[in-house]
């Protein structure tokens, strides 16, 4: 397994070491002693697994009492995944990190506590799964909206597929305020 670093602090691409051979091939996607020698130790309690089709966008979302760490991977399909900076100490605060991870490149991206979190399909479909540090609490769910101009995010699409509850996130400079209380939570 080989450990790629982007331009966010923390925010890693894991490329897993595949064996193919006549029949397919095999790959180990998770193990908690390699990537705590790669400098992710995160601990995780809840697995997710979501099917979308083309267009979709979800995100851009976040936890902020109960703040998530998510190591994303693409079973099926192709995906553009990003993670944008929400730790208001951090010297990247407000930038974001877009990767495209399918089912081909077998690429992962782990996302730590702190940063919002958002994905678009570009493929006919795609399944996602990730792992997260701490459990889905609906009531404690934040977001801003994905098309907030200050962010400057690359989406493929200007008019992707949305959920109503993402249509109607704020702007990222609405919720610095909000952002604080990652203060303390993330050390």
């Amino acid at each position: 397994m080989r450990c790629i670093p982007t331009k966010l602090k923390d925010v890693v691409l894991m490329e897993p070491d595949i064996f193919r051979d006549s029949r397919g091939f095999f790959l180990e996607f998770f193990n908690a002693q390699k990537f705590a020698e790669m400098g992710v130790a995160a601990v995780f309690v809840q697995d997710n697994h979501s099917k979308s089709v083309q267009g979709t966008l979800r995100g851009l979302h976040a936890q902020l009492s109960h703040p998530q760490g998510k190591l994303v991977r693409v079973v099926q399909g192709e995906i553009l995944d990003v993670a944008v900076d929400a730790r208001p100490d951090s010297p990247t605060f407000g930038q974001w990190e877009g990767h495209i991870l399918s089912g081909d490149n077998i690429l992962q991206m782990y996302i730590p506590p702190g940063f919002l979190h958002g994905f678009y399909v570009q493929s006919p479909t795609a399944e996602v799964e990730y792992k997260c540090t701490d459990y889905y609490d609906p009531s404690d769910e934040i977001g801003v909206i994905w098309s907030d101009p200050s962010l400057k995010i690359q989406w493929p699409s200007r008019s992707p597929l949305l959920s109503q509850r993402d249509t109607m996130f704020p702007a990222f400079d609405g919720m610095k305020g909000r952002f604080e209380q990652y203060r303390g939570l993330l050390k």
